[in-house]
């Protein structure tokens, strides 16, 4: 076996020997594999060395990274109000400027606004030193700004203090208006001369109305002249062949203020030119309404307590350009109303509806006309409201206190004595002026209709005394032809005279009755009911001087029917409750008459 063996072995060798150097190579390769392996290992071992050092390096950096995140934030937080800062303690150039170097115009308005928001915020950034020394600056700026604006206000006033001609309604419209904001500023920011321009424009417009005002009720005392009416009972000339008076629906107009147009001041000139009283006054309360109106809307409006305004910086940066600033003006007042203009006033007042007037609200008490609440629910708002009201309207009546007594010395002047449905016709118009003044929000102006309106119905109840006064003692004369009756000449009344009589009483009750849109109107039925007692005694006394019944019956039932027809041709709506029942009442009278008439016929002698 070991033979076997060694003779195979022997048998390789040749084999092995042949291949020898192959496996040298194969030696070598291993060797240098075994080598790059080493070589490998030690590369990996450096880099994975190398790899745990970035990493740590990666690591560092992103907290690094995420440190300056949180700083970028933090920064972020403060960037706007540091810009905010910035803005505040800065007065940019191109402001300046307007301010410094150009005349008060629309530039103005915008510029205005942004330098005083600027001034808000320095005042709220006093503890800033940058602000503390800005401030002195911005100081200076303030009083050129207001110096400038209280000479270009008073400069407004010249066109009218120069001419009473002047359109004021258009200068306030038009201009002082439209530069709201800039007397805002003057009013938070240099009171005392916001204080000095109000005193200018109270002064000037109180002479300017004052003026005008006096013009025009001279013009009208000079037409009221040239028709002198007398104030004669309803008894005066009964009887004596004149004219008798009918309801004049013409003069009846004039109580309501969509009526005929307003007389003008030109028209006095006219020596031929006539107006009624009450067409005279009519004119002179739309004047009165247009204007006192427009006046306080305007006061109200202008010089009211301007809102405080906010200290941020809202708006952007101003161009560097000077025209990059507009106007934002606004029209703040109500259409224009009645404004002197050539030596005249002309009438723009809101009308009533064209097909009508819709019946007109009682004013019941003076708390209801001056808008009188509870105190004891006022909110702190709703007081500091009322006081500022109260403020507007004396500054109001500042204005208008000549014009007040002008009017009230021209009305009383007017009403004694006057007839009764002319003076009538002044009460419903100064109603129909009170509504319209309380649509339009006049306070001051309320107050002085209503006082004059209750100063009217006295008069008027004066007056309506009289007429049963007269009637009551021409009934008692003719009746008994004693003493009273020598007051009517010592003679019995005529037929004629309790005719005309009838038919004037007729007259005054339709017009009462067309001038009442409401059915209790105490005072004016109250009047018109004593009156009729009378002329029911006068008929009386009249007819009892005939003896025969049937003449006696047939001359009542002739009355009766003369009031029936005078009554029916009334110019007021047949559907008024006092015209139906005043028919009724005569009716039935004619009936009991025309029922003893046949009676009487019919009576066997």
């Amino acid at each position: 076996m070991a033979g076997d063996t060694h003779a195979a072995q022997d048998g390789y060798q040749p084999h092995y020997r042949s291949r020898a150097k192959e496996f040298v190579e194969l030696h070598d390769q291993v060797e240098t594999s075994v080598n790059l392996l080493d070589s490998l290992e030690t590369f990996l071992s450096t880099f994975q060395k190398d790899l745990s050092a970035v990493s740590g390096q990666i690591s560092e950096l992103q907290d690094r990274s995420k440190d300056i995140e949180n700083r970028l934030k933090s920064r972020r937080k403060i960037e706007k109000p540091l810009s905010n800062l910035l803005v505040d303690l800065t007065i940019p150039p191109p402001l300046a400027t307007i301010i410094l170097d150009t005349p008060v115009g629309d530039p103005w308005i915008e510029a205005i606004t942004e330098f005083e928001a600027r001034l808000e915020a320095l005042k709220l950034r006093g503890r800033v030193k940058a602000a503390r020394d800005l401030a002195e600056v911005a100081e200076g700026l303030r009083i050129v700004a207001a110096t400038k604006l209280r000479a270009h206000f008073l400069a407004m006033l010249g066109p009218i203090r120069t001419n009473v001609t002047t359109n004021l309604n258009m200068l306030q419209t038009s201009l002082w208006s439209k530069y709201r904001p800039l007397f805002a500023f003057l009013q938070r920011q240099a009171a005392p001369v916001a204080s000095e321009v109000q005193r200018a424009y109270v002064g000037t417009v109180r002479t300017y109305f004052e003026t005008g005002f006096r013009r025009y009720i001279r013009s009208l005392g000079y037409i009221k002249t040239r028709l002198v009416e007398k104030t004669d009972t309803i008894v005066t000339g009964a009887g004596e062949g004149g004219p008798e008076p009918d309801v004049d629906v013409e003069r009846l107009e004039y109580a309501r203020i969509d009526g005929p147009g307003p007389v003008l001041a030109y028209m006095a000139d006219d020596k031929a030119h006539k107006e009624p009283p009450e067409a005279l006054l009519r004119s002179l309360m739309l004047v009165l309404l247009d204007n006192g109106t427009a006046e306080y809307s305007f006061i109200s409006t202008f010089f009211s307590t301007p809102a405080p305004i906010p200290a941020s910086i809202s708006s952007p940066p101003l161009s560097r350009s000077n025209s990059g600033l507009g106007s934002n003006g606004s029209m703040l007042l109500s259409p224009p109303q009645t404004s002197p203009t050539n030596g005249e006033f002309e009438e723009h007042r809101s009308n009533g509806s064209e097909g009508g007037w819709t019946p007109r609200p009682q004013l019941t008490s003076i708390s209801a006309v001056l808008g009188m609440q509870s105190h004891l629910s006022e909110s702190p708002g709703e007081k500091d409201q009322k006081e500022e009201q109260a403020t507007l309207g004396a500054v109001w009546k500042q204005v208008f206190d000549p014009v007040l007594d002008y009017c009230q010395t021209y009305i009383t002047t007017n009403l004694q004595p006057h007839p009764t449905i002319p003076l009538l016709t002044m009460i419903r118009l100064t109603e129909e002026v009170m509504l319209e003044v309380q649509k339009r929000g006049c306070p001051p102006l309320e107050t002085f209709i209503f006082t004059t309106r209750l100063k009217m119905w006295p008069v008027w109840q004066r007056g309506m005394q009289d007429h049963i006064d007269a009637l009551k003692r021409l009934a008692e004369g003719s009746g008994s032809g004693g003493a009273l009756g020598s007051m009517f000449g010592k003679r019995t009344v005529s037929e004629a005279a309790v005719k005309s009589v009838c038919h004037r009483y007729v007259v005054m009750f339709n017009s009462c009755v067309a001038l009442t849109s409401q059915q209790e109107e105490t005072m004016i039925f109250s009047n018109l009911h004593r009156l009729r007692i009378e002329l029911i005694k006068l008929i009386t006394a009249y007819t009892d001087k005939i003896t025969e019944p049937a003449a006696k019956a047939t001359a009542q039932a002739a009355l009766y029917e003369q009031l029936l027809q005078g009554l029916s041709k009334g110019p007021h709506p047949v559907s008024h409750p006092k015209a139906q029942s005043e028919t009724a009442f005569w009716k039935e009278r004619e009936e009991q008459t025309r029922r003893r008439i046949v009676s009487t016929t019919a009576r066997p002698r």
